[in-house]
């Protein structure tokens, strides 16, 4: 495997957030230099702005591109010619914009091959829409941009506590029509994918929880589990998916089963994510799991609350710069692993001794 720094790619969010003071925060600690090439994918005047209206030590290098990034130092690749005004806490069309033009090269410059994972500072999903994005957050539209016809699952985790979702950003009165069980199978086929290959979990144990209070009470609150949860993980288990449940999300998490699993299977957005972001709330990483390209992010929004006033922590994002950087060095590992298999062994008997023979046909 080529003994090289990992370039992450750093794409600057919403301008009038806490996206540039975190990521200066977390680059300023030199060790960081040490573990990754980072490029941001943004505006230098708006980096240099955020510097100094924060008082943030962090000094940068403008590059055109990847390409040109240097080791040790942190780089800007300016992606808008258009001079973009900052306001702290407010969200605001031009900030969007800017927000997607980052995207949108950082995208290019993955697929060019010239940074080799991708962490993405909070956007404002609303300011940020447009006629070339109208999805409803960073999973959909890496999904649909470098998915090459992978589908999606949003993790969020923190050291061992792994929080997968069903569904995802969808109103609250679409979930149960949503949840099927050829969804929950899907998903369930992703998760284990995922724990196996970017953790490196041999035999990940997966709890899934309900959708029903209470697990439906035997059909006295819902359905679902009977009809389409329940059999979903009878089928996968079948598969040799080591899935268990459904759990009453309440009880599951409130009695701290949790840390018998390897990840846990929400059905919608806020039965997942409030008990994580009260558990981790401070260093939290949302990790795209599914697709080809590494993506992370801190589990945090835009804090416009917080914009401006130099006391956002960067705890989040650094976990989310070590988790892309972990992910990436687990699959090559599997890659190097995978690239010379044992072949076959057999044994063959032709006369009074056994001989150890290697099946050297290529199998159809």
């Amino acid at each position: 495997m080529e003994d090289r720094k990992i370039k992450v790619g750093i794409t600057q969010g919403d301008i009038n957030g806490v996206g540039y003071e975190v990521i200066l925060k977390t680059f300023a600690d030199p060790t960081m230099l040490e573990l990754c090439t980072p490029i941001v994918y943004g505006s230098p005047k708006v980096a240099a702005y955020h510097r100094k209206a924060l008082d943030l030590p962090t000094n940068f290098s403008i590059v055109h591109s990847a390409s040109e990034a240097g080791h040790n130092r942190l780089n800007v690749v300016n992606c808008s010619d258009d001079e973009i005004k900052v306001e702290f806490g407010k969200p605001d069309p031009e900030g969007g914009k800017a927000a997607l033009a980052a995207l949108e090269k950082a995208v290019e410059e993955y697929r060019e091959g010239l940074i080799d994972v991708i962490v993405t500072a909070p956007i404002n999903k609303h300011t940020i829409q447009s006629d070339t994005f109208s999805f409803p957050g960073h999973t959909e539209f890496f999904e649909q941009r470098l998915g090459n016809g992978y589908k999606s699952l949003m993790i969020l985790m923190k050291n061992d506590l792994r929080v997968a979702l069903v569904t995802t950003h969808i109103p609250v009165r679409e979930i149960a029509s949503t949840i099927t069980k050829e969804l929950i199978e899907e998903k369930l086929t992703i998760f284990q994918r995922s724990l196996k290959q970017d953790f490196a979990i041999g035999a990940p144990r997966i709890a899934v929880l309900s959708l029903n209070p209470h697990a439906g009470d035997e059909g006295l609150l819902g359905s679902e589990e009977q009809e389409i949860i329940t059999p979903a993980i009878t089928e996968m288990r079948a598969k040799g998916i080591l899935c268990y449940g459904p759990y009453a999300a309440d009880g599951f998490m409130g009695s701290g089963n949790y840390v018998h699993f390897d990840g846990i299977l929400a059905m919608y957005h806020d039965q997942g994510l409030t008990p994580f972001k009260t558990l981790a709330m401070d260093d939290g990483v949302n990790y795209t799991a599914g697709l080809p390209v590494i993506r992370t992010s801190p589990a945090h929004g835009t804090a416009y609350d917080l914009a401006g006033k130099g006391v956002a922590s960067e705890d989040s994002f650094r976990q989310a710069i070590y988790a892309a950087i972990d992910v990436f060095r687990n699959r090559q590992q599997e890659k190097v692993a995978h690239a010379n298999p044992l072949r076959k062994q057999y044994y063959e008997k032709r006369d009074d001794s056994d001989k150890l023979k290697l099946d050297t046909v290529d199998e159809e």
